[in-house]
């Protein structure tokens, strides 16, 4: 069987312009950096960085049901937040197993769920499944793109309008470059900044715009390499890495986004079993030398008895050396007690670290009021 050809985002031509390195994510012909990963890197952390996410998936739920279904198929409390507030979910088996993370963003008539490119068949199939009578779930993913501007500067450096005062994970309508745009104080890198949703035949103009406004103070395109780098010193999750079926939410340390004293919801019995009776791995981060980069799916030792694999790994060229996420037995890394990693066939030190390995803008956000 001839494997399908990667899809292309409406921006493939300015990624290759650019000098894009395109590969394979996701099923997506995507850049893996334009410069150097290190450059795009540290933009992100000094100024902005600009992201092609619009491999993402986009879902758009309406009907009068709509609330009531993504309460029963969600982890995390939907009642918690409101109209024009966004909130970080993860979606389920009955087994507890982690099917997906996600984004649910409250509207005016309805809900946008983001999902991993990866996952987009198979969540919509599932959504769909579980929908009841009168609740429609439509893949909005090809006729809506999506970017990301992130960074401290980001605020200061986007050309948008209506968006003062916008909370962390709040969302709104406005203006980027002249273009009507959905606009959300959300990412994945530990900076403050957006997420712009505007349509597939107007993202180019838009994509240009921030560029040519912003490159002078420093921002630069970037690709998921500096995504990956920047996310991991976040301590953020990467689905199908850092979690999957296999694990649940206790597991991947994600156990606060579950409220089982909301109600009925797909996992909610095998995930109060967990709670009760505690899981059995945890995530952890490690610290080790230059050049001992533990990639996915590393070993990792503690008196000489293998007690985990290394999920996430890479070399942090903001922090100064590599670090890494790694799930292992529960109780046996404990903040500043030493581990082994495998590292191409040889055992390399680690040190336990506490998470995240590094706190960004993104916090300051978090900490800040809404403004009326």
């Amino acid at each position: 069987m001839t494997a399908s050809p990667a899809r292309r985002t409406p921006l493939y031509s300015r990624h290759v312009a650019l000098g894009g390195r395109m590969v394979d994510f996701g099923g997506w012909e995507l850049p893996q950096q334009y410069t150097s990963i290190r450059d795009e890197h540290f933009a992100v952390r000094g100024s902005a960085g600009l992201f092609d996410i619009s491999h993402m998936g986009r879902f758009r739920l309406h009907g009068d049901g709509s609330f009531d279904f993504l309460q029963g198929l969600l982890t995390n409390d939907l009642s918690r937040i409101g109209p024009g507030r966004a909130q970080y979910n993860l979606m389920c088996n009955e087994r507890g197993g982690i099917l997906d993370d996600l984004v649910a963003y409250w509207g005016d008539d309805g809900f946008i769920v983001v999902v991993n490119a990866s996952n987009r068949e198979r969540d919509l199939d599932w959504m769909r499944g579980h929908a009841p009578a009168g609740v429609e779930v439509e893949d909005r993913t090809f006729e809506q793109s999506l970017l990301a501007f992130q960074g401290p500067e980001a605020e200061s450096l986007m050309p948008a309008t209506g968006l003062k005062g916008l909370p962390y994970f709040g969302f709104r309508p406005g203006k980027v470059a002249g273009t009507s745009a959905l606009v959300s104080r959300t990412g994945y890198t530990g900076e403050d900044g957006f997420e712009i949703f505007v349509t597939a035949d107007r993202v180019v103009q838009v994509w240009d715009a921030i560029l040519e406004h912003a490159a002078k103070q420093g921002a630069l395109p970037a690709g998921l390499g500096a995504r990956d780098a920047t996310r991991l010193e976040a301590a953020l999750r990467l689905y199908g890495n850092d979690m999957d079926e296999g694990v649940n939410p206790y597991e991947a340390g994600l156990g606060w986004t579950v409220r089982l004293d909301k109600g009925d919801f797909v996992g909610r019995d095998a995930l109060a079993s967990v709670k009760n009776e505690g899981p059995k791995r945890a995530l952890v981060g490690l610290k080790t030398a230059a050049g001992d980069i533990a990639r996915h799916g590393a070993a990792v030792f503690k008196g000489g008895r293998r007690i985990g694999t290394v999920t996430s790994g890479t070399h942090s060229f903001f922090l100064g050396h590599p670090i890494a996420l790694a799930m292992v037995e529960v109780a046996s890394l404990r903040v500043g007690e030493t581990a082994a990693v495998d590292v191409r066939g040889r055992e390399a030190a680690a040190e336990t670290v506490q998470l995240p390995f590094y706190r960004g803008s993104a916090r300051s956000a978090a900490a800040t009021p809404a403004k009326s």
